[in-house]
């Protein structure tokens, strides 16, 4: 059963599990539940994806329960009017506050713009040794992309030598294999924590939010992090 945490007459959020693919994918094809198909079933009504997340994050998943709503939510987040909040486990100590303003690609070569602010919550040291370095730096970083591209978090902190732990396609080998090999954990350390915008048919301002998934919350606990 999806965890349902928003649902009015015309949306619904999930907090989507780490690894849950939103719909269907040439690029998946192994995989045979999707978010889509799991949470029409369980309420059973169709429902629209308002938006899309990795399907390594976990976090707030937007969907519309009928097709005006969701032209106008997909509108929104094309037009950058929903705010968005991501919790991120990065290697190293980060600054205090960054914003990175670096252009990325499409599929088709051509440079968009692309922005993230970001501030850093908690730092741990740990006693372990990985390659050249006697210790293991790692931080706890809140992230506001203020555009909407593709993998644009995993890209923008893999920018500035940050990668985020457990990315395999734009983080730190050395790192991912510490942490699958030490703690047995392969997930992508990112969490879509909220959303916010305003309703598409009464206006008001909507906040929804996401609790950490159990892998998250385990790193946060070998980091020593409340």
């Amino acid at each position: 059963m999806l965890e349902i945490i928003y649902r009015d007459e015309h949306l619904i959020a999930i907090n989507k599990p780490h690894g849950l693919l939103v719909h269907r994918s040439s690029i998946a094809a192994d995989v045979s539940e999707f978010a889509i198909q799991l949470l029409r079933d369980q309420i059973g009504q169709k429902v629209y994806p308002a938006h899309r997340i990795d399907r390594k994050t976990a976090g707030v998943l937007l969907f519309a329960l009928d097709k005006e709503s969701e032209i106008s939510m997909q509108q929104a987040f094309m037009e950058n009017r929903v705010k968005k909040q991501y919790l991120a486990i990065v290697r190293g100590f980060t600054p205090d506050e960054e914003i990175i303003d670096y252009p990325l690609r499409k599929e088709n070569g051509a440079l968009q713009d692309a922005l993230t602010k970001y501030k850093t919550l908690e730092q741990a040291e740990l006693d372990i040794p990985l390659g050249k370095h006697p210790t293991s730096r790692y931080s706890l970083v809140l992230a506001e992309p203020e555009t909407g591209r593709m993998h644009q978090l995993r890209k923008h902190f893999a920018h500035v030598f940050h990668p985020i732990i457990g990315d395999r396609t734009h983080g730190c080998n050395k790192q991912n294999k510490m942490f699958k090999d030490k703690w047995k954990m392969e997930t992508m350390l990112l969490h879509a924590k909220q959303l916010r915008f305003a309703h598409p048919v009464s206006g008001q301002e909507i906040i929804i939010s996401a609790n950490l998934q159990p892998e998250f919350r385990s790193v946060m606990q070998v980091m020593g992090w409340a």
